[in-house]
């Protein structure tokens, strides 16, 4: 606990506040990549500490937000299959395919089971030879070393009857996708400290060396965004572009390369497509051909599933980063916790669920009646 409450100072937040409003001269937009910062800006006023002007924008850092509808659904018609199980985290469950998400496949007969790490999937494999086990990877590059461990000692024992259905996204393509967008506003941005902690930060000088953007690699407590945020404010103001680290702590410029190579092995790189946002190319994982025995897609021949997005659910908007989430319409109307348009109502890293819940954007009326 003191190890966080140091993190937490009030005293060191003034401080900060005060220096980042002494830096201030003109109005700046910076993204916050990653949908656990957007919690932690939200849940402890960050943004409303900022001078006028410096708007923090949120990015489509939440793995479970920007997992396409159609890879939900995919998820969806294998669960339902007879001699399946079907292991995921806890926090895909409630997220809404076309009709239906995995709670109601569950209650309606469908062995759905939370695990709380993809080996406990593997573990799973081995007791249940009789029964097909798949694990639904989805995540950016920080739970991928994990996931493909699993895949990989699958193969080692000789598992016939586990698969992984992927849906992995990586950062820098994302970060390169919103610069290069015709409506882009973005002027700085956040990096996620924990998806550095395991593919450094090497990649990301170039980038902001091509968009002459500053990008400052930051933690995920109160005092870790705001230092960010100084670093960042500090940049913008000289004019300058750089990559720089303010969560030294956890994070080194090469990064953990045993589980990069891990990565490498298992998985290739691939376009990807993107919750609201669409393809980004070279912008995910897939299991490399070595591995493509364990790809529950071709498993279970589900490739050919589509779907089409709800016109009520502006999420895409949101993980763009060009609306916010109380300027959607159906937000805390036709869209709330309990009945959800979009993952980025039920994530854990939503936006538009630290909007809700965090309740400093919508009337007490509304909460009432929602």
């Amino acid at each position: 606990m003191k190890y966080l409450s140091e993190f937490r100072d009030g005293e060191l937040a003034s401080r900060l506040a005060r220096e980042i409003h002494q830096a201030t001269t003109r109005p700046w937009r910076i993204m916050e990549v990653c949908g656990g910062q957007t919690h932690s800006i939200i849940r402890n006023g960050i943004d409303q500490l900022l001078p006028e002007g410096v708007e923090m924008i949120h990015g489509p850092g939440c793995p479970v937000c920007v997992t396409p509808l159609e890879v939900i659904d995919r998820a969806l018609a294998i669960a339902a299959q007879p001699g399946v199980i079907f292991c995921s985290f806890g926090d895909m469950l409630r997220v809404p395919g076309s009709v239906k998400d995995l709670f109601q496949v569950k209650s309606e007969g469908g062995d759905v089971r939370i695990v709380y790490s993809p080996l406990d999937a593997v573990k799973l494999a081995i007791k249940n030879p009789d029964k097909q086990v798949v694990f639904f990877g989805v995540g950016f590059e920080t739970t991928a070393p994990a996931n493909a461990m699993s895949v990989h000692l699958a193969k080692m024992q000789g598992l016939k009857n586990f698969s992984m259905l992927v849906s992995h996204v990586l950062v820098p393509p994302a970060i390169e996708a919103i610069m290069q967008s015709e409506n882009n506003r973005v002027q700085a941005f956040l990096a996620a400290g924990h998806v550095c902690s395991v593919m450094g930060y090497w990649q990301y000088p170039a980038v902001a060396e091509k968009y002459r953007v500053p990008i400052v690699v930051t933690g995920f407590e109160p005092l870790d965004i705001m230092e960010g945020l100084r670093r960042t404010i500090l940049q913008l103001e000289k004019g300058e572009s750089r990559v720089e680290n303010a969560y030294e702590r956890v994070v080194t410029f090469e990064g953990n390369r045993e589980a990069q190579r891990l990565l490498g092995e298992v998985f290739e790189v691939c376009d990807r497509a993107w919750r609201g946002i669409g393809v980004i190319p070279a912008s995910g994982w897939r299991l490399s051909a070595a591995y493509r025995d364990f790809d529950a897609e071709l498993r279970f021949a589900v490739t050919g599933i589509h779907a089409v997005e709800s016109p009520l659910c502006h999420s895409g908007e949101v993980l763009r980063g060009a609306l916010k989430p109380n300027e959607c319409p159906a937000f805390g109307k036709q869209c709330t916790p309990r009945r959800p348009l979009g993952a980025t109502m039920v994530s854990s890293e939503g936006a538009c669920a630290a909007y809700y819940n965090y309740g400093r954007f919508i009337s007490v009326e509304e909460l009432t009646h929602a």
